[in-house]
């Protein structure tokens, strides 16, 4: 399973922002634009007035967090012309037994009503539910900050509920709203199958690939897939005219970088599975041998995994029913 612990970062960039790590030198320009009554009033663990050293401070905690894969802190920037500038931050708390991720934010005053929060929020959520062993992203917004609600809406939050929350600033508890977001709440930019009457078949090859020490080769979803983060078995739709051994052979060559004959396929088992908007049908097959050793070709992150421990990774519900039936073939 992944660690929560990030080895390499690249900053994630939108079309107009990029979110980074914090920077020490990033210390002025946000205490300038987070010590605004404004913006503090509606964050929950900031004073007012902001000290300046405490800018330093959080710096450097946010930082050590990150070295242990607690708390992702980073700084959402833009350019004027070819100068960086800071426009705002935001983070996420992990709670692994949860399986969650708490989501906060904040943008400069000078930077409202440009649609900034959501395009930063929408990249750092869908990066988030891509790369994580998490299955929710929660966030609190104070009962009086209608504008942050509504970025969550525009992103994919849902209101899942209201309690009270502490606010430093203004002192005391006040009442805030609860939003949750799950990878379902996301609309894919790939759509699976066209809006159609009733519920279309879906057609879909699989392959189990199994090495000489008997573990099953796993891809994790990508980004901006339907689904991003979870795990599941090599393969793709049919196109038309295509058996599903050719299917295969196409998939696993774009997907991976290998060559399999079809006389190395063998037909396992089969899901079957009702999604809201189409019933897919996935053959599974077994594959021991094959040309090239496997890579992420398409952005995809890969795991050999031992049968035993399969049912450690998270998988799209038409999955499930097929790793009891490997594990105890192999």
């Amino acid at each position: 399973m992944q660690d929560l612990a990030i080895q390499t970062f690249e900053p994630l960039t939108t079309e107009r922002l990029t979110l980074r790590q914090l920077r020490a030198s990033d210390a002025g320009d946000l205490h300038r634009l987070v010590n605004d009554w404004a913006v503090v009033r509606m964050l929950s663990a900031l004073p007012f007035p902001y000290p300046r050293p405490l800018a330093d401070e959080w710096i450097a905690s946010a930082g050590r967090l990150w070295e242990q894969g607690r708390e992702y802190h980073f700084a959402i920037t833009g350019h004027e012309g070819a100068k960086e500038m800071l426009i705002g931050a935001a983070g996420l708390k992990f709670d692994p037994p949860k399986r969650s991720a708490a989501l906060g934010y904040w943008v400069g005053r000078r930077f409202w009503g440009h649609g900034v929060a959501t395009e930063a929020t929408r990249k750092l959520v869908s990066w988030a539910l891509a790369n994580f062993d998490i299955d929710r992203i929660t966030a609190c917004v104070i009962e009086d900050n209608e504008p942050s609600a509504r970025v969550l809406l525009r992103t994919g939050f849902r209101q899942t509920g209201t309690g009270k929350g502490a606010f430093r600033a203004r002192g005391g508890e006040h009442p805030v709203r609860q939003f949750t977001i799950t990878r379902d709440d996301i609309s894919s930019t790939h759509e699976e199958v066209a809006e159609a009457a009733g519920r279309p078949m879906l057609l879909v090859a699989a392959c189990a690939l199994i090495d000489a020490d008997g573990r099953v080769l796993l891809a994790r979803r990508p980004e901006g897939k339907k689904m991003a983060g979870l795990w599941e078995f090599p393969g793709g739709k049919l196109d038309p005219g295509e058996t599903p051994e050719q299917a295969l052979i196409r998939e696993l060559h774009e997907e991976l970088g290998i060559d399999v004959a079809a006389s190395c396929l063998a037909p396992f088992a089969f899901a079957s599975h009702a999604y809201e908007r189409f019933h897919l049908l996935m053959p599974l097959f077994l594959c021991r041998r094959w040309k090239n050793i496997p890579v992420a070709r398409e952005g995809q992150t890969l795991a050999w995994v031992r049968p035993n421990k399969l049912h450690e990774y998270k998988m799209p519900p038409a999955d499930l029913p097929l790793v009891p039936l490997l594990r105890d073939f192999l």
